[in-house]
């Protein structure tokens, strides 16, 4: 069920996002006056679900929802239809109109994605404000929650981030967030600050131990689950037990909880959980392995500020106040995204060894129907599409934009037959980097 609601939202976000970016190029060309042939979401190789004829368009429906296009007659596109482009041009046809105009068409797509990004984070702040955890709030430090990716920088659990390639993160998501982008980490830790160096390769750790977070708020010990013939299921502990302590050592936080029980190995021990607003005392005998079978529930944000560990600030945006406040939040998502693809392309960082297809951009949205979730990650794949389109590469909007800057510059049309086999070997490339992202479902 979890993979249908991600997989829903998924098709749902891409089919709109597609229809408004091909409707984007249809507009352009019906605007100046160019044939439009066909305009389809998704593709449709052999047959297509529905199609209908309004005029001189065919509208429809393909079976392989890989994304959509619209033909404009008269351009050399994915379609390589080279009988038409055979016949001598026509005053209707895409490259009988100026280069301006051509352009514009080509930019159409892109244009309207990136308005759309801006528009959904914009409506997005009006709806629902902006809730975040500050920082500051991170008075106890933050929660390593994984020992392989900590020890490649050097942090531990209960460090207090301080700064990140020295500058003070003011949210616990930038915290997260630039991380990826820095160079060195302070911390502060028994009240002396230290200065960690973030390894190029850190990605690639990150992807090497299955994506998991390199730092969480820290998170009292509620039990989330018990391994079956551990050493807790045969000591009687309950799900939503809260440990508070292990003999006479209080605890408050699970990763307190893992460093107090291995200094008892092998020895019998007291765990004081809360349960049902009482504190019980539960023996168990520490196995060899330290591993008594506990599986910590897993605390969202929003849950955190109800045990009242945290406070979470909540940003409320007028109508008026939300437009800028989208613009922003667009233009920062550009921005992180366009240092995200710069270390993707540095095979030292072995950040490709992340990249994600369906699979991974279907569980951004999460196993719950979430409107704001659903919108905010609609907006954040809306920007990536207008950048992802604007590289220059033959078979993309970027590529056509390509060969039009250079027949604007030199005042010539670049070779048909030159422009055809690049639109080839892009669509040959697109394909490869396509299989290559989407083998990530391996990874389930």
């Amino acid at each position: 069920m979890d993979y249908l609601i991600q997989g829903g939202q998924l098709l749902l976000s891409i089919s709109i996002l597609v229809v408004l970016h091909e409707l984007g190029h249809f507009l352009a060309a019906k605007y100046f006056k160019t044939k439009v042939e066909s305009f389809y979401l998704f593709f449709n190789p052999w047959f297509s679900i529905w199609k209908k004829k309004i005029g001189e368009t065919t509208y429809g429906i393909g079976w392989l929802p890989l994304g959509g296009y619209v033909k404009i007659a008269g351009m050399i596109d994915e379609s390589m239809d080279k009988e038409q482009m055979a016949q001598p041009p026509q005053p209707w046809e895409f490259r009988s109109k100026p280069t301006w105009q051509r352009l514009i068409i080509m930019l159409g797509g892109i244009i309207v994605n990136v308005i759309l990004g801006f528009l959904i984070y914009s409506l997005v702040l009006f709806a629902y404000g902006e809730k975040y955890l500050p920082a500051s709030e991170l008075t106890n430090g933050v929660w390593v929650t994984n020992d392989a990716l900590g020890s490649a920088i050097g942090i531990q659990s209960g460090d207090q981030i301080v700064k990140i390639n020295g500058t003070a993160p003011t949210t616990f998501t930038a915290m997260q967030e630039e991380i990826f982008y820095a160079q060195t980490l302070t911390v502060n830790r028994d009240g002396k600050e230290i200065t960690l160096k973030v390894p190029e390769n850190l990605i690639e750790t990150l992807v090497e131990n299955e994506r998991s977070p390199l730092f969480m708020p820290r998170i009292p010990f509620t039990v989330g689950g018990i391994g079956k013939g551990y050493a807790a299921e045969k000591a009687g502990f309950e799900e939503q037990d809260m440990i508070v302590g292990v003999n006479d050592i209080p605890v408050n936080y699970y990763d307190e909880f893992k460093g107090v029980v291995s200094q008892f190995t092998g020895q019998k021990i007291t765990v004081k959980v809360k349960r049902e607003g009482a504190i019980v005392d539960v023996p168990i005998v520490v196995p060899d392995s330290n591993i008594l079978g506990l599986r910590p529930y897993g605390y969202s944000i929003s849950d955190l500020e109800k045990t009242g560990l945290y406070h979470l600030e909540t940003k409320e945006y007028s109508f008026f106040e939300a437009f800028p406040g989208g613009f922003n939040k667009a233009r920062e998502k550009l921005v992180n995204y366009y240092k995200q693809f710069k270390i993707m392309l540095n095979p030292s960082t072995g950040a490709y060894k992340g990249m994600g297809g369906f699979v991974s951009i279907s569980k951004l949205f999460g196993t719950e129907w979430i409107w704001q979730n659903f919108w905010e990650k609609t907006a954040w794949i809306s920007l990536v599409l207008a950048f992802m389109n604007l590289l220059p590469i033959p078979a993309l909007d970027g590529g056509h934009v390509m060969f039009l800057l250079y027949e604007m510059i030199t005042r010539r049309k670049p070779n048909e037959k030159a422009m055809e086999y690049a639109q080839f070997a892009g669509m040959i490339l697109l394909l490869a980097f396509m299989l290559y992202a989407n083998t990530d479902f391996l990874r389930l």
